[in-house]
């Protein structure tokens, strides 16, 4: 099976060398051999054993000054590509994003992603849970600095056993993963409300005094590229808004009736809202 995540035009893409960071290697811990290219490393990890799922990550450590992208990247950038078509004895995988942080992309744009190191969790069911897992990976992604640069990576890992070393390590990505939640629930911070104004979408956020919050907005597909939520002030007190153009979508798409996934980042934690343009 191949997880695929959003994918957007690249448009900082300065550099298109192909860099292979390749070679890959079984290995019966609880982490695969680091695979190396030159401003990035990546290796394999298992987390334990949940029922009939198993937990991994895969772990990526940049080095200082280069960073990585979110599932969707911002104004420039490509997402991290996950292929484990050739892994033995299993039925799916699911990679899952830790909470992205903005940052310059260096050509007057805001690109979403990650600097010093990221893991993605991954949730890995087998076809036989009783029967040794292999994942073997094939994971292609960028890294920026002043330009980017893509990556191809090979890393193999097997899960022979239901503890793991390195457990706290996935868990503790796991726990950055924003929460989906619905509007109507209470969270330290949250959607207030969401409305469409011509051709702008405006989000009042609930936060407290002084709170430190970013929006991400994405598309109901990848081929939507909506742009990065401006902050424009507060219509009161308690409130933050964030107004962003219904630009970048697909050729004949329609806004209307349109659901949106905005995520809200925070001190607070990380929450993810779906919600439908009127």
């Amino acid at each position: 099976m191949v997880a695929m995540v959003p994918f957007r035009a690249l448009i900082a893409f300065i550099a298109l060398a192909s860099v292979s960071a390749g070679g890959r290697i079984a290995c019966a811990e609880d982490a695969s051999p680091w695979v190396n290219d030159a401003h990035s490393t990546l290796r394999l990890l298992a987390g334990s054993r949940t029922g009939a799922v198993l937990m991994g990550g895969v772990e990526i450590q940049l080095q200082p000054g280069w960073k990585t992208y979110w599932r969707t990247p911002g104004d420039s950038g490509v997402p991290p590509r996950f292929d484990f078509s050739k892994s033995v004895n299993v039925e799916s995988v699911t990679p899952l994003f830790p909470a992205p942080k903005k940052f310059d992309d260096g050509a007057g744009g805001v690109s979403y992603g990650y600097g010093k190191s990221v893991v993605f969790p991954l949730r890995i069911v087998p076809k036989n849970p009783n029967e040794p897992v292999q994942l073997r990976a094939l994971i292609n992604y960028a890294v920026c600095e002043k330009l980017c640069l893509p990556v191809e990576a090979e890393a193999e890992l097997s899960f022979t056993s239901t503890a793991s070393t390195l457990d706290s390590l996935v868990t503790t990505a796991l726990n950055k993963v924003p929460k989906p939640v619905g509007t109507s629930e209470a969270m330290p911070i949250a959607i207030q409300s969401f409305k469409r104004v011509d051709d702008r979408a405006v989000v009042d956020v609930a936060a407290p005094a002084g709170a430190h919050v970013e929006l991400f907005a994405e598309g109901p597909s990848p081929d939507w590229a909506l742009p990065v939520p401006k902050r424009t002030g507060a219509p009161q007190k308690g409130l933050i808004r964030y107004e962003f153009k219904l630009d970048g979508l697909p050729a004949n798409a329609r806004p209307e009736g349109a659901i949106l996934k905005l995520t809200l980042v925070g001190e607070e934690g990380a929450f993810e809202y779906n919600v439908r343009l009127n």
